[in-house]
């Protein structure tokens, strides 16, 4: 479970400010349950984590290991939502230096492509697939998208030159829309394994569909417990919790109540090296949802320490118009302690005997400390660990508060229609037929 303090807040904004909100939450909960709001056709996701049956956990699971033992390097492929969140939770889960460890472990190497054009990226990556035995998930509800669909031609190029067709056939996983689309259409001709997109859920809140969950599994990580860690968050925060016990409710109200008050970016702080793809997959949640109409907190992503030595020059001294949100881990996975030296010429020996999480969260306490008195306020965000379940509770969390944000910014949270426009002059440009 997760626990959210807002305290650091309240000298910025007051405990009447949040109970005023408490009418206007209901009533975003009200359009969110009954599908009434902007975006109605898109609230699949609402109840999703107790509607994931056992076939197709078994499904999912047997697919996903199967790929695993027989794959070196598995290459998720896409852009956005169709590969961020289970990045965040892959990454996460894995840890530093998961590259190294991947193969000591027997777990295939989880790379990436299709979510950039860079074409030094996909030849060195082409270069590297060329000497071990790899395999590819493919994301892409139509099939279409520019930056997957090239990154899908080039190593389904290469599969087929290295590989007899039968072997292609087995090293080729598609989640795409349920009956229509390029991809559809060329899985069924191919005979390739294919897992639903569920019409009812858009990309950026996919992680707990087969999008996220076939990726986390291939990658040896358990989806039962993410799953059931979104489950509980689920039943948290549904719409009969008052706002003060209902904790992705009470942060999207405190953050509209800053956005008011002129706090237009909301820096997600993380100490947990680890973490920085989760603050990815939380940028794209928030970015693309609540950027419209010329309205939208921006999100922005820092991970400390390391970043108190050039963005926290500008949060403790810059503009007045950021606020802070941390998210902190409570229990490490190991413990490390510094070591005393008779020279001493570090001056360090204060701290001999301490172990780095000590050290690391003294100095979370003392730089949310100084932002506050700075006149950044801070929302602290907490898990237990940095597991399975911790980070379905976390994933949930911050989908419910993002929806219920984006109908109190007065948005739909659900669409991204400035999307298209770069694609539309990029296709002109290309000279695509049409354009």
């Amino acid at each position: 479970m997760i626990n959210l303090d807002i305290k650091d807040t309240l000298n910025f904004i007051t405990q009447s400010e949040i109970n005023s909100y408490r009418d206007k939450v209901k009533e975003c909960n009200n359009s969110l349950y009954n599908k009434t709001g902007k975006g109605k056709e898109f609230l699949g996701w609402l109840d999703l984590p107790s509607r994931v049956t056992k076939d197709e956990f078994k499904k999912i699971t047997e697919c996903g290991n199967t790929m695993a033992d027989a794959s070196e390097i598995i290459v998720v492929i896409g852009i956005g939502g169709s590969y961020l969140g289970a990045r965040a939770v892959i990454d996460g889960l894995s840890g530093s230096f998961a590259n190294l460890k991947a193969a000591e472990k027997g777990k295939p190497l989880i790379l990436y492509a299709g979510q950039n054009i860079g074409e030094d990226y996909h030849s060195d990556l082409l270069k590297i697939l060329d000497d071990y035995d790899y395999s590819i998930i493919v994301i892409s509800k139509s099939g279409t998208t520019t930056e997957p669909a090239i990154a899908f031609r080039l190593l389904k190029n290469q599969l087929e030159k290295k590989y007899a067709k039968e072997f292609v056939q087995k090293r080729i996983i598609t989640i795409t829309d349920r009956s229509k689309g390029a991809l559809k259409k060329l899985s069924d001709a191919e005979g390739y394994e294919t897992f639903v997109i569920p019409d009812d859920v858009g990309g950026r809140y996919s992680v707990l569909t087969p999008v996220g969950l076939l990726p986390i599994v291939a990658a040896g990580f358990d989806i039962s417990k993410l799953v059931n860690g979104a489950k509980e968050m689920e039943n948290l925060c549904r719409e009969e919790q008052i706002l003060d016990e209902n904790p992705a409710d009470l942060y999207a109200a405190v953050r509209n109540i800053l956005y008011n008050k002129g706090k237009a970016i909301e820096m997600l702080a993380g100490y947990t090296p680890s973490m920085n793809y989760f603050i990815e997959w939380w940028k794209q949640l928030f970015g693309e949802s609540e950027g419209k109409n010329g309205k939208g907190i921006f999100p922005a992503g820092v991970n400390f320490t390391t970043d108190l030595h050039s963005m926290g020059q500008l949060i403790q001294d810059g503009t007045r118009d950021i606020f802070e949100t941390v998210i902190s881990v409570e229990k490490v996975k190991t413990e490390l302690s510094v070591p005393a030296e008779d020279s001493n010429l570090d001056e360090l020996n204060f701290l001999a005997g301490k172990s780095l999480s000590e050290i690391n969260k003294m100095a979370e306490l003392g730089t949310r400390k100084a932002h506050v008195e700075g006149g950044v306020p801070n929302i602290s965000i907490s898990i237990p660990a940095l597991d399975e379940y911790s980070i379905g509770c976390l994933i949930y969390f911050f989908e419910k508060a993002c929806a219920v944000s984006g109908y109190l910014l007065g948005v739909n949270p659900f669409d991204q229609p400035g999307v298209e426009k770069y694609k539309k002059n990029m296709f002109e440009l290309l000279g695509k037929p049409g354009y």
